[in-house]
Parts: structure tokens; C-alpha cells; sequence
């Protein structure tokens, strides 16, 4: 049965994270009630400068909520893509909604451990 507060905790969504217990998952979703959506899909849909404000935002930023005010009948497939392309994960979708999650890096070994 799939609902309007779908929850997608599978697939390309667990690239940049370890997993999560369902309790991290519930208080995740518990903060996200609080945030404002930070970005909003638009006629541009996932463009490049799209995703890399985002992977930006995930700098600063463990949540980011996402709202499509266009593309609304593809969201189910562009969040998942959107979780993908920026490693981070779909913790849930709510109407048009996503709220993405990635664990925050420490910026001060990001350096020197990149391995780069």
C-alpha cells in the first residue's frame, strides 16, 4: 500500500551513509517537522547547479528538506535520484516534500583522510 508519508529507506538512498536505526530514522523525521524546505525543484528540474547547491548545503547541514513545486507527478523517482546524486538519504517524502539526510563530515580531517 503505498501512502502520501511513503518512506523510502531502500535503494540508491544508502550511498553516503551507514545504516540507520529506526529510532535516528524517527528522530530525524521529528526535526525535519521543524525545518523549512531549504531548496524547491523547479522548471530547471535536477539540473547540475541544482545538485551542487545542495551537496553545498550538505557541508553545513546534516537535513535538508526539498519541496517540488514543479515535477510533482515524477517526485517519487526524482527524490530517489536526488538522494543518489548527492549521497545522501531519502528519510522521507511527504506531498511534495523530500527530506534528505547525510551524516555531517568532519571538516577538519576531510583533508587530510580524503585518501585524494
Amino acid at each position: 500500500m503505498d501512502s502520501p508519508h511513503t518512506d523510502d529507506h531502500s535503494g540508491a538512498a544508502e550511498a553516503g551513509s551507514a545504516a540507520l536505526s529506526n529510532a535516528e530514522i524517527r528522530k530525524l523525521k521529528a526535526r525535519a517537522q521543524l525545518l523549512e524546505p531549504a531548496f524547491k525543484v523547479g522548471k530547471a528540474g535536477l539540473s547540475e547547479g541544482f545538485i551542487n547547491s545542495i551537496v553545498q548545503a550538505f557541508a553545513h547541514h546534516d537535513l535538508i528538506k526539498v519541496k517540488f513545486v514543479e515535477f510533482k507527478e515524477e517526485k517519487k523517482t526524482l527524490s530517489v535520484e536526488l538522494a543518489d546524486k548527492t549521497g545522501s538519504r531519502l528519510i522521507m517524502r511527504v506531498g511534495n516534500v523530500a527530506v534528505l539526510w547525510r551524516r555531517k563530515q568532519d571538516l577538519s580531517s576531510n583533508q587530510s583522510n580524503s585518501g585524494i
